[in-house]
């Protein structure tokens, strides 16, 4: 048994307000981890009139609108929600590399729990598997690590 003081927190959106950026491409497949991302964060606790939405174009976006976010000092915890599906050019690398390289420099930046919820796929079916269908709902995941997180760094 260890001695040394041990940090963990539970799922609780109570009080918190949450900013969730989603990109608009694959719309189809956003709007499902959109709703599973909300209806995560009710039922953690947090209250609607605490969770703020912000549409952009594209996964390649969205953390320039969260760094827009997290310098306001307003949120404890913000979701990046976006889907990129596998073409037959090298964009889909740029764009996927660049969204988590700037989501991860936001959060460190700023010191603030960024949820990761970017689906980069192979095929639009993989794609639906991870938003709803036989792999779960990652906006519901991206939401739970925040929150959590968030949690861990209120004790810290």
């Amino acid at each position: 048994m260890s001695t040394h003081p041990a940090y963990r927190a539970d799922v609780n959106a109570a009080g918190m307000r949450v900013g969730v950026v989603i990109g608009r491409f694959n719309e189809d497949i956003t709007q499902r981890l959109l709703d599973a991302a909300v209806d995560t964060l009710r039922r953690c606790g947090a209250a609607d009139d605490n969770i703020d939405v912000v549409w952009v174009p594209g996964a390649f976006e969205i953390p320039v609108v969260l760094e827009k976010l997290a310098i306001n000092d307003q949120y404890d915890a913000l979701i990046a929600l976006g889907c990129v599906i596998r073409g037959d050019t090298p964009h889909f690398e740029f764009v996927a590399n660049e969204c988590a390289r700037g989501c991860g420099s936001v959060a460190r930046n700023h010191r603030i729990p960024v949820g990761f919820g970017l689906l980069t796929t192979d095929t639009w079916e993989q794609a639906d598997a991870r938003a709803g269908g036989m792999h779960g709902n990652k906006g519901e995941d991206a939401v739970l690590a925040a929150v959590e997180t968030a949690g861990v760094l209120r004790q810290l």
